[in-house]
């Protein structure tokens, strides 16, 4: 198996990755908070953990992926433990039940999933199902001295704790003049966070509990499930750059101290999708789902082939100018594989380099980009065509764009006008009369359709009957 380096965000620096158990690997992601639609930068999140999962097998290890489902428990402010459940929430809003509200979202979210090709985890815990195993956990907790309870509700004592925090790299002294001037008065120190909260008279979802009736804080719901799932520790915890405090934070002072030890070895953390220059969140209104753009007649695996453009680290720039132009790039590919001959075995030396490329970039922190660049320098390269096809089919079990599908909009579906046209721009161009054929490309546009440029000839692709997809609130 090749040497894989990852970015390990415990020790910010990049890692050789050793699993715990030689040639298998355990991963847990942090999963959505199931009240409403994800939004395409949530799936940002997942697809990151998908196209890891994928690499990870593809370089020759076994992965287990657990992914949990959030259906009680996560507050509107979840750094300061405050306002309402998101999930009553809602269940208020749309006069449904929690548990009808985590259905659907759930369903909607699986299926997004489905959409973007991202593979089924090996389990999906919902937090409901676990509220046994998070009390026992709270009363391992309190047992080492690392809990107290007011009014029943628990919270964690992180002055406790001697090396909290220790995966954002904050100290305590920072948090505290980091946190708003009223800070919960019940706290012993502001970060302290809950483990258990009492229920009050509107509470739709509610257990009884050692401390009183009530329900888990987010945080330990994570560290429960994941260390139900994996009890001797796992190997990769995956999310967004935003659940590194305080949710996972928290979850390794949770799980350490009970564990004896630690828990997970190695903490990936994908960056924002940005839409006009904001991080897309529901809090803002400023969504997408990937059902829009589909309803809006793109291919959903255009967003998927857009997230190649840009390291799993760095943020992402979203617009509908960039996901044509990513779909654009797709269709060429996808245009130049189908036309190759049938896979054969690689056996020169140039069709041997390019795939030894693939595995250096998977193995270096899943270097996206450069797989990118491989995509077209592969189509470009001097080496039989079957062996362009076998690499890209290969490379298409991480990917998973369907990159040997043809092109589903082409030039055959326009009518006879545009068709007539993108013939004159053609001889426009031959003649090198650019004048020309910029005012076809114009009339094209105008009449609906999209000007591409081939070594066949201009391609045409419809416009969207709508450029910018509706908004989900």
């Amino acid at each position: 198996m090749p040497e894989i380096k990852i970015f390990n965000t415990l020790g910010r620096e990049k890692q050789v990755f050793v699993p715990r158990v030689p040639g298998r690997v355990s991963m847990y992601t942090c999963g959505p908070t199931v009240y409403k639609y994800a939004h395409i930068g949530n799936m940002r999140t997942y697809l990151m953990a998908d196209l890891w999962s994928r690499a990870l097998e593809y370089l020759g290890h076994e992965v287990t992926q657990v992914q949990n489902i959030t259906d009680v428990g996560h507050l509107v402010d979840d750094t300061q433990d405050a306002g309402e459940d998101k999930m009553l929430l809602s269940a208020e809003a749309e006069g449904k039940s929690p548990e009808e509200i985590a259905a659907f979202y759930t369903a909607a979210y699986l299926e997004d999933s489905e959409l973007l090709r991202i593979k089924p985890a090996a389990a999906y815990p919902r937090a409901t199902e676990f509220i046994g195993e998070m009390i026992e956990l709270i009363q391992a907790l309190e047992k080492l001295g690392l809990t107290y309870e007011v009014h029943g509700n628990v919270f964690y004592d992180v002055q406790k704790r001697g090396d909290y925090p220790k995966l954002s790299h904050n100290t305590l002294d920072q948090l505290q003049s980091g946190y708003r001037i009223d800070p919960d008065p019940h706290k012993h120190h502001p970060a302290d966070f809950l483990l258990w909260k009492a229920g009050g008279p509107r509470r739709l979802q509610i257990w009884d509990s050692p401390w009183g009736p009530g329900f888990p804080g987010w945080h330990v719901e994570c560290s429960a499930m994941s260390m139900k799932y994996f009890p001797d520790g796992f190997d990769i915890h995956t999310g967004g750059v935003d659940l590194v405090f305080p949710h996972h934070e928290d979850e390794i002072a949770q799980s350490e101290p009970v564990a004896g030890g630690q828990v997970v070895n190695y903490w990936i953390h994908g960056e924002f999708l940005e839409m006009s220059g904001r991080k897309m969140a529901k809090s803002t209104g400023n969504i997408v789902r990937i059902t829009d753009l589909v309803e809006a007649g793109y291919d959903p695996l255009a967003f998927r082939f857009l997230y190649l453009t840009a390291k799993y680290r760095a943020k992402l720039s979203f617009s509908m100018d960039v996901l044509e132009g990513a779909e654009r790039g797709l269709n060429s590919i996808r245009h130049k594989a189908s036309a190759l001959p049938p896979a054969a075995a690689l056996e020169s030396e140039g069709g041997k380099q390019l795939q030894r490329r693939f595995v250096a970039a998977l193995s270096d922190d899943l270097d996206l980009p450069e797989v990118s660049v491989l995509l077209q320098d592969t189509l470009r390269a001097e080496i039989p065509g079957g062996e362009k096809r076998a690499l890209l089919e290969d490379w298409d079990r991480v990917l998973a764009l369907d990159i040997s599908r043809p092109a589903a909009e082409t030039s055959t579906q326009a009518p006879a006008e545009a068709r007539e046209l993108a013939g004159r721009r053609d001889a426009a161009r031959a003649a090198k009369d650019w004048a020309a054929a910029d005012a076809i490309r114009q009339q094209l546009e105008e009449i609906g359709w999209h000007v591409e440029d081939s070594p066949e000839g201009t391609r045409l692709r419809p416009r969207r009957a709508s450029e910018t997809p509706s908004k989900v609130s």
